[in-house]
């Protein structure tokens, strides 16, 4: 079995999309898989929400996505949205959503 850390940058929800399909592929074959949004992609949760998508849906409800960036939230407009959603607002370095744990927890870090 792996560790492995999606560290989502990017804003664009096919990207997004892939990570998720990825996540839950690597779950299905036995490996631990956590997601963070950071950067852009702290704008994507209220559309994958309005959309009703399953698959989001079930790795948030399966704790799989961590959370999103705190500051970049904020920085892009989405952070009342955001906390309104439940989302853990992550802000374990200076603000922003880190790695650091996960590397010393020997996750691979992959990132988007």
């Amino acid at each position: 079995m792996r560790k492995i850390l999606f560290y989502v940058m990017q804003g664009e929800k096919m990207c997004f999309m892939h990570v998720l399909l990825n996540a839950d592929s690597l779950i299905k074959s036995g490996h631990e898989v956590k997601i963070i949004m950071e950067g852009k992609s702290v704008k994507l949760p209220k559309i994958f929400e309005a959309e009703k998508n399953k698959l989001y849906k079930k790795l948030l409800d399966d704790e799989v996505i961590v959370g999103v960036c705190k500051a970049c939230s904020k920085v892009f407009g989405v952070y009342e949205e955001n906390e309104k959603l439940g989302l853990n607002l992550l802000d374990d370095m200076n603000g922003h959503a880190g790695m650091k744990d996960y590397v010393e927890n020997e996750y691979e870090v992959i990132v988007f």
